[in-house]
């Protein structure tokens, strides 16, 4: 679908879950992002669900403090325009109760066709709350986005997967990975398609690993309920660092529109081997269990370090290194491409002196890494890295991926959003896992895991964490 200069039409979004944490930190800070790039539709009504019994005025101040925290406090002129289009229904929805969802939508809508419902809600609520959208008649053209992980398990998805297809077509599902929605994800489409001399080298003739990193600093104790029950497999390996994967992974595809893009990407994951559990280290860190609500002997893991292979001519034979923590020594999310060292002349040079990364963190920061003469009277070789800050491109307008994905969602294009088949194969991926779970060593707070996971990445190693030059955006 071609979306260029598009403008949404009027539309109202539905946003179940509109007070849980995900709908704070994220969704409705991003709403209100767009509304201040001139991205929303010129009518639009956000609808907030939730159990419990709260007027339309409260709901706006939770909003605003929402802003505050987590997003950008709002001008009190735009504040004040932005606040009009609020309404929530409480009372909760369900196939045998809608609350006062029903009622609410219908003084919202007033003449607005489009209705977008997003659940940012828990995995488990997914399926219950599609088939009370189709009893209660919310589902005709709706677009429905959902939230990840689609299922908690292989045969769980495929039963949530065939729940939701009784009821809506394909084309109305938009599940979303917000990793997709970044600038520098998609800049690595840009930049090796628009570029021969990275298009060139993007092989395993000329790429011996890939690392895709991204450690995080954070603990759990805002969200211990929901990570106890799901971890960083499901958290994060088997959605957003997939999902990576396949961006860097894919052939080249016949054009970057929606139906092209997406058939490259599940074509490819299509191609990853199923994970020996043998090449993957769990952890948890020191003082997870004491967590309230954590069990004292849960054995949920905080941290996951893997290795992918993708068997197709591109990158066989090419280890890719997946590693993903809480409590770790930094946060980063970096892409990390090593070169083989050319043949020539010279030899012994610099470890990991031939990288391109790119960090996906804020507006994304592309880095170019090359060996080089140290300025002196000696041939002596050194390294140097060129930074390519995304934000500072002329002319550009970055947004935050949920705003992204949002507008992405409000257009009806769904180039940046999964498809089943790619995510039934990512089950398949994951299964052998899944099913013979190592057993998670435990690990210092602030360090960068289990002592195990650095086996992983030999001989070159983790990037991350081998000095603070590594450290990119």
């Amino acid at each position: 679908m071609d979306t260029l200069g598009a403008q949404p039409e009027p539309t109202v979004f539905v946003l179940f879950g509109a007070t849980g944490d995900l709908a704070k930190r994220m969704v409705l800070p991003a709403f209100y992002q767009l509304d201040v790039a001139g991205l929303l539709p010129a009518k639009w009504r956000l609808v907030g669900n939730g159990r419990g019994d709260v007027s339309h005025l409260d709901f706006r101040e939770y909003v605003r403090g929402v802003l505050a925290e987590f997003g950008e406090k709002p001008e009190p002129a735009r504040w004040t325009a932005f606040a009009d289009n609020l309404f929530f229904a409480g009372g909760g929805f369900s196939t045998d109760d809608p609350g006062s969802l029903l009622d609410v939508i219908a003084h919202a809508r007033s003449g607005i066709t489009q209705l977008v419902h997003y659940l940012a809600v828990p995995p488990s609520a997914f399926g219950p709350l599609t088939e009370a959208l189709a009893e209660h008649g919310l589902t005709a053209d709706a677009r429905i986005v959902y939230e990840k992980p689609f299922g908690t398990s292989p045969d769980g998805f495929r039963s949530l997967d065939d729940a939701v297809h009784r009821v809506v077509d394909e084309s109305q599902v938009y599940r979303i990975d917000h990793f997709l929605g970044k600038e520098a994800t998609q800049d690595l489409h840009v930049l090796r398609f628009a570029n021969k001399i990275f298009e060139a080298a993007w092989s395993r003739e000329h790429v011996r690993a890939v690392q895709i990193d991204v450690p995080e600093t954070l603990d759990i104790a805002d969200r211990a309920a929901f990570y106890d029950a799901t971890g960083a497999i499901l958290d994060m390996l088997v959605t957003h660092l997939f999902q990576v994967a396949a961006e860097v992974a894919m052939e080249p595809p016949a054009s970057l529109g929606a139906a092209d893009l997406q058939a490259a990407r599940e074509s490819v994951i299509s191609a990853f081997r199923p994970l020996d559990p043998a090449e993957v280290v769990l952890g948890q860190y020191d003082g997870y269990r004491a967590t309230d609500g954590i069990a004292a002997d849960s054995t949920t893991e905080t941290f996951v370090a893997a290795r992918l292979w993708v068997d197709t001519d591109r990158w066989r034979g090419v280890p890719f290194l997946l590693r993903t923590g809480k409590q770790l020594a930094r946060s980063q999310q970096v892409v990390s491409l090593l070169f083989h060292d050319p043949h020539g002349p010279l030899k012994d040079l610099p470890r990991n002196g031939n990288v391109l990364q790119f960090s996906l963190a804020g507006s994304g920061t592309v880095r170019v890494r090359t060996v080089v003469k140290e300025p002196g009277v000696t041939l002596e070789l050194g390294v140097s890295d060129a930074d390519i800050d995304l934000a500072t491109v002329k002319d550009g307008h970055p947004v935050p991926p949920y705003a992204r994905l949002i507008h992405d969602v409000l257009l009806g294009d769904r180039s940046l959003f999964t498809r089943p088949d790619g995510l039934a194969h990512v089950w398949d991926v994951a299964r052998p896992l899944l099913d013979h779970k190592p057993t998670p060593l435990t690990y210092p707070a602030g360090s960068w895991g289990p002592a195990d996971a650095a086996a992983l990445a030999a001989p070159e190693g983790w990037l991350l964490g081998a000095d603070d030059r590594d450290a990119v955006g």
